[in-house]
This record gives C-alpha cells, sequence and structure tokens, in this order.
C-alpha cells in the first residue's frame, strides 16, 4: 500500500451503528462509488488497519480531544502489515473547526527509530519523492518534539473504503471490529496485548467529502435515519479502556485492584495533575 490517494483537506461526518444497517448502507453508497482496491475481493470487503498514536506522558493530545480544543490534532504511524518491508506512514490528522486537514509521510521501517528520535530520514529512506511528503514528515517531528509524545496506544480495526473513481473526493468508510491496547514501543507487530473492544458490535460509519457536500449524501442520512456523533477511536478507546493504562510513567494498582472504575483510578486522574506517583 505505497500509492497515497488521502484526501489532504476534507470535510467528515461521523455516525455509530448496527452491523445490519451497515449493510444496507453498503447497498445504497455502492451505486454512486466503487470498493476501494485494497478491500476488493477481502472478506467483508475490508483490509485491516494499525494505528500507533504518540502522546505526551499526561495523555495531553487524548486530553485535547476529551476538552474539545478547537484546533486539535494527533499524531499517529499507521502500518498495514507485519512486513519488516513495508513502510511506515507518518501522520499528522489536525481538525480545525469543522475541517479535518492531514499531512502524512512513507518511510522504509529501518529509517523510523531515527525519525522517532528526531532526525529527518534521508531521500533513499522515503517511500516517495514526493516532497510533501518530506515536509510533513518534519512538522511530525517538530509537533512530536515539542509534545514530548511518544507510543502510547495501538488501534487496529477493518476498513471498508468506497471511493470515487475519478478523484478520491468524495469517499465513504465503514471501520469494524476497533480495537485498542497500552503500547509504549514500536513493534510494529499485529499483536495487541490485552486488547479491548472500543465500539463493540458496531460499526463507525464516516461519509468524507473534499469539494461540496454530495446531494446524494443527504438522500443517504435521510433515508437512514443517521444521526450525526463523534467516534474519536483513540480518545473513546482510552476512557473506555480507562486512562491509568496509559501513562507511560503511571503508578502501580495495588495487587490484585482493577484499574478500571475502581477508587484508584480516580485519584490516578488527581494525581497526574500534581504530578504525585502512586506506588504499593
Amino acid at each position: 500500500m505505497v500509492e497515497d490517494k488521502m484526501q489532504l483537506q476534507r470535510w467528515e461526518l461521523k455516525y455509530v451503528i448496527p452491523e445490519e444497517l451497515a449493510l444496507n448502507i453498503r447497498d445504497f453508497v455502492r451505486a454512486y462509488l466503487e470498493i476501494d482496491e485494497y478491500g476488493a475481493g477481502r472478506p467483508n470487503l475490508s483490509y485491516t488497519i494499525h494505528n500507533l498514536y504518540l502522546d505526551s506522558d499526561d495523555l495531553a493530545i487524548y486530553w485535547g480531544t476529551i476538552n474539545g480544543d478547537k484546533n486539535r490534532y494527533k499524531l499517529r504511524l499507521r502500518f498495514y502489515e507485519d512486513n519488516p518491508k513495508a513502510p511506515i506512514f507518518f501522520e499528522i490528522k489536525r481538525r480545525m473547526n469543522d475541517a479535518i486537514l492531514k499531512q502524512r509521510g512513507g518511510v522504509k521501517r529501518p529509517a523510523v527509530e531515527a525519525v522517532l528520535g528526531g532526525q529527518l530520514p534521508g531521500p533513499d529512506d522515503l517511500v516517495s519523492g514526493d516532497g510533501r511528503q518530506l515536509v510533513a514528515i518534519q512538522r511530525f517531528v517538530q509537533l512530536m518534539v515539542a509534545d514530548r509524545a511518544a507510543p502510547t496506544a495501538h488501534i487496529q480495526y477493518e476498513r471498508e473504503a468506497w471511493i470515487s473513481p475519478m478523484d478520491n473526493s468524495v469517499r465513504v468508510t465503514m471501520d469494524r471490529n476497533v480495537m485498542i491496547a497500552p503500547e509504549f514501543a514500536t513493534r510494529f507487530t499485529e499483536q495487541l496485548d490485552e486488547p479491548m473492544s472500543v465500539f463493540g458490535k458496531l460499526v463507525v460509519l464516516e461519509l468524507k467529502f473534499s469539494g461540496r457536500y454530495p446531494d446524494w449524501f443527504k438522500e443517504l442520512v435521510r433515508v437512514f435515519n443517521l444521526k450525526q456523533g463523534s467516534a474519536s477511536k483513540y480518545a473513546d478507546g482510552i476512557a473506555n479502556k480507562g486512562e491509568t493504562y496509559f501513562y507511560r510513567w503511571g503508578f502501580r494498582l495495588p495487587k490484585g485492584l482493577s484499574p478500571a472504575g475502581c477508587e484508584a483510578n480516580k485519584r490516578a486522574r488527581q494525581d497526574r495533575l500534581t504530578g504525585v506517583l502512586m506506588t504499593d
């Protein structure tokens, strides 16, 4: 998956829907779009996406989403397979008002650790000679260093993607089996340690467009009575599993005590603000 068809600037509308409704929407969408080449012929027309999200020790990027900061962003490394020859994509996903802006640059795996250490890749380290990709990686490194961000969470899901055949200006995706797990290293494997489902059996539907809002999107929303909402795989995943799992410097809970929903979890949030570490 080296060819990059990503929409650099777009609007996206999100809906969390049951599987039965997703299948009906698939039948509706196929009249306007075609299945993404990577999903064609695969089970459920889907391919696997892995995202390794970076955040600061106090989860400042996560809290920016929770607090609804106006111009927030996320830093992530995306990969599609457990293959040492497959590239890693450095991505910045930024929200400015209602618009989504993305920057992304692909790097060969041997150079990834150096980039995470603050070095820019050389020409031979890049997947593409497109100068925008190097600019994206440079900006990624600047934000990463400023935030003191490091690997924090591994998110995996199955994506069904429908695209406009000519220019990718319209895109509909349905993400299933969204899983999250803490990840403080750069293993880039398909393995998730103690993963948790973020949305259960529900499907995350996203309507994406980079130009005028398509008239048939309006019809789709009306026919299926869709209710727009928020669905952040990263923020919802951390909130559902428990923030205490994702503080890399963190604390240790008393033996036999689960972090989820317990009093220690509440104290951990307070201690995060004062810089106090909890120990046995």
